[in-house]
């Protein structure tokens, strides 16, 4: 694969390595992506209809949602692995919490696959969860690599 770097130097940011991962660029623009569509699948079904206590919590996920997909594409260089790893913790605890409501019921809440968006809530945040595991270790690698 060849080698872009608009910045005439050895950014480590928009390149691809040898081995053809993408740079840490673009995995910090799909885990936000991951997370806004989290934050608008969870704040749709508040407006459409999911009220109470959950939903006061889809509106906090929103929020957070959102306040994390900002947190990866402006985090400076040395942040990246904690907006990457509180993302990856985020989206893995919202789709924990969507397994148990789906399975044995959370906080007397119990969920059936035929609730809108329920499906498609499933596939994005597993989704979102490899992403930002990706995000998380191409992080981790910049970071060992500027210490090196």
């Amino acid at each position: 694969m060849g080698t872009i770097d608009a910045s005439g130097g050895n950014s480590g940011y928009l390149h691809t390595g040898p081995s053809g991962v993408l740079s840490p660029v673009i995995w910090r623009g799909l885990s936000a992506l991951a997370l806004l569509l989290m934050a608008a699948i969870h704040l749709y079904l508040v407006f459409d209809g999911v009220g109470g206590v959950l939903g006061v919590l889809f509106v906090l996920n929103a929020i957070g949602g959102v306040v994390l997909a900002i947190a990866m594409v402006a985090a400076p260089r040395r942040l990246l692995l904690a907006a990457s790893v509180l993302g990856l913790l985020f989206m893995a605890g919202t789709l924990l919490a969507l397994i148990l409501a789906l399975t044995v019921g959370l906080f007397g809440i119990t969920e059936t696959l035929s609730f809108t968006l329920v499906p498609t809530t499933l596939v994005e945040e597993s989704i979102g969860v490899v992403v930002l595991a990706v995000t998380t270790v191409v992080a981790l690698r910049a970071q060992r690599s500027a210490h090196a």
